[in-house]
């Protein structure tokens, strides 16, 4: 079987390294980036849609603020960004076929993008195929607008409701990244001028409730904790609520103990503490936000479905990209599962929680 053509072995290599190196286009010289891009004259018979020709355009100009993130994610994937530079030494070029169609179909398995995402991904190309379309450049570009299109479909940034008491329930199995998720949520919403109260649910895990409260402590918001050793993570989240119901807060942010997704216990007792927030807010839980550590793929997707029918999810928190060659499922997660992705995590420091652009996400990749 032939070498993929340059432009699909770069998006499959990207895939499969993968998250790691999350905003490696965006933070690469342009005049690397022209290097690295086929030029052909090859007639296409494949007419683009106007939203990639606009997409072409809009991606030549970043606004000062983007180029900050692009400047401080390049200290923290340097490593990674330079791994991706040394294959680029090694791709081959040459055309499209249905023997390339199938050998991408496996590379894309393989970054665990998942059956039916993928099937989704390359239908449109094959097509393409089968009219006479063998521009490589050509036909990344339209895998590149079936990628975007499935992110932006349910795309919804994580934006505060106009409400009196905006609740967030932050749902995960054990070490996703929960509590830390939560801090650096607290710190964003508190600097948008936010009144913030954090409610320590997690009573299964003894140093739980002391991590939360040192990050309370280091960030200054307020925390409630549970009565004493006894208490149920509902009753913790009832005397949150009415606490902050009684000082003016206007943002409470649930920590919940870590679950497995087949604990039949633990999943109930999660439908509690999701029960206990509605008959205080009859409108809360305003976010079930599942956190997912990003280096688990496709499992994610099964944790998601566990997850949303005990408390149904409004999105998801990818963290630990930075370390992870399993990114492909986030686009399952979207197609499969129809829940955006709200915020990843790039690395440890507070400023490393990030708000989740397809359109960027893509575009690393590819």
């Amino acid at each position: 079987m032939r070498a993929l053509p340059l432009p699909l072995r770069t998006l499959v290599l990207a895939l499969l390294i993968s998250i790691p190196l999350f905003y490696f286009t965006l933070s690469t010289p342009q005049s690397l980036r022209n290097s690295l891009r086929i030029r052909t004259t090859t007639p296409s018979c494949l007419t683009l849609p106007r939203g990639m020709v606009r997409n072409r355009v809009e991606r030549k100009t970043k606004s000062h603020a983007e180029a900050g993130v692009v400047d401080a994610l390049k200290k923290s994937l340097s490593k990674s960004r330079n791994a991706l530079q040394q294959q680029f030494n090694l791709l081959m070029t040459g055309e499209v076929d249905d023997d390339t169609i199938d050998e991408l179909e496996e590379q894309l398995l393989m970054a665990d993008v998942g059956i039916s995402t993928t099937t989704v991904l390359l239908d449109p190309l094959r097509d393409a195929v089968a009219r006479g379309e063998t521009n490589a450049e050509i036909l990344r570009d339209l895998l590149r607008s079936n990628m975007r299109d499935i992110l932006e479909e349910v795309h919804e940034p994580l934006q505060a409701k106009d409400t009196k008491m905006w609740v967030v329930l932050v749902v995960g199995v054990n070490g996703a990244g929960k509590t830390t998720t939560i801090a650096k949520m607290a710190n964003r919403f508190k600097k948008d001028g936010r009144k913030v109260m954090l409610a320590a649910a997690d009573t299964f895990r003894a140093a739980a409730v002391d991590q939360l409260g040192v990050w309370a402590d280091r960030i200054g918001v307020e925390m409630t904790k549970p009565r004493d050793d006894k208490c149920k993570p509902s009753t913790v989240v009832f005397d949150a609520l009415e606490a902050a119901r009684d000082g003016g807060y206007d943002t409470v942010l649930v920590d919940t103990a870590g679950r497995l997704q087949n604990k039949e216990g633990l999943m109930d007792e999660l439908n509690k503490i999701y029960r206990a927030v509605k008959k205080t807010v009859p409108d809360g839980p305003h976010e079930t936000l599942l956190v997912i550590d990003g280096t688990v793929g496709q499992n994610s997707v099964i944790q998601a479905k566990e997850f949303n029918q005990v408390a149904p999810l409004t999105g998801v928190v990818v963290t630990k990209l930075d370390g992870s060659s399993k990114g492909g499922a986030i686009f399952s997660i979207a197609q499969d599962l129809k829940l955006p992705v709200r915020l990843i995590g790039v690395g440890e420091k507070m400023e490393d929680l990030r708000d989740f652009d397809p359109e960027s996400f893509v575009e690393a990749l590819a």
